[in-house]
């Protein structure tokens, strides 16, 4: 069924392809066609010569309109017979070559069949409310180790209270599942973040942000930089594997509840999530 419907749709291709290069073509289709019209237009006119006698006078008047009218639709299908064939190649043909290589199966993917539903996301998503873990000390934010990645990060903000609501439960999802299920132990960095402070940020330098006030997700409490914590300590290096492999399940953890992840960007930051609301950030 496959191969006569390629077949077919070779054949008037080809058809639709003489017709417009070839003026011998043309010409045979538009003679064909005058012929038609030549002989509709004949037996038009011995229908109203039999016809004539028992019409009115405004019956006859109807008719020869209706002739006249006939024989302008006629003239005009002369003049456009190519367009209109080309037309209807492109109307007829997808459809019929899709009626003619479809089965049932086509669409086996919308079938209804049960999937599998992650039960921690499920439980979101029926309203279960998650409690934020306990903060790091503040003095795990100022090691050598996490000044020379994050400079300036002793001054951020890490309020769970000051993030949407609903961004938070999506964030605290995800750090439920990369403990439970890969055994990764998260903090946040930073989330909410003032206009004056981003602007500080931004001039930095885009080593640290190209965002200047308002436009961050992070002045709207929709996003938030977090790392892991191993053995009481943050561990923010991109150099270590181990973080490396945690950045990869974070990102793809985060994706499945609805989040973007800055390790998807240009200028990748492994460790940033958010929730796009439209209209939100200022372009």
């Amino acid at each position: 069924m496959f191969l006569f419907s390629v077949l077919l749709f070779f054949l008037l291709a080809c058809a639709g392809a003489w017709l417009l290069l070839f003026d011998g073509g043309r010409a045979l289709v538009t003679q064909s066609l005058a012929q038609l019209g030549r002989r509709l237009e004949q037996r038009w006119q011995r229908l109203n010569q039999a016809g004539g006698q028992r019409a009115a006078a405004a019956g006859q008047g109807a008719r020869e309109g209706a002739r006249q009218g006939a024989a302008r639709l006629l003239r005009w299908l002369r003049r456009r017979c190519l367009l209109l064939l080309a037309a209807g190649v492109l109307l007829t043909v997808p459809p019929l070559l899709a009626w003619l290589v479809s089965d049932g199966s086509m669409l086996g993917g919308f079938d209804g069949a049960a999937h599998d539903v992650n039960p921690q996301v499920l439980a979101l998503l029926e309203g279960e409310q998650l409690a934020p873990p306990l903060s790091p000390p503040p003095l795990a934010f100022t090691t050598a180790e996490v000044a020379q990645v994050r400079p300036l990060l002793d001054s951020a903000n890490r309020n769970w209270q000051l993030l949407d609501a609903a961004f938070a439960q999506r964030l605290l999802l995800v750090f439920k599942i990369m403990k439970e299920s890969h055994g990764y132990d998260m903090a946040i960095l930073e989330g909410y973040r003032s206009p004056q402070r981003q602007d500080l940020l931004a001039a930095a330098g885009s080593a640290v942000t190209n965002a200047k006030a308002f436009q961050s997700y992070h002045q709207f409490g929709l996003a938030a930089d977090c790392a892991f914590l191993r053995n009481g300590k943050l561990v923010i290096s991109e150099r270590d594997p181990w973080a490396m492999r945690g950045y990869r399940l974070y990102g793809e953890t985060a994706e499945t509840v609805g989040l973007h992840w800055g390790g998807r960007w240009t200028m990748m930051d492994f460790g940033h999530t958010e929730l796009r609301l439209p209209g939100t950030v200022r372009k």
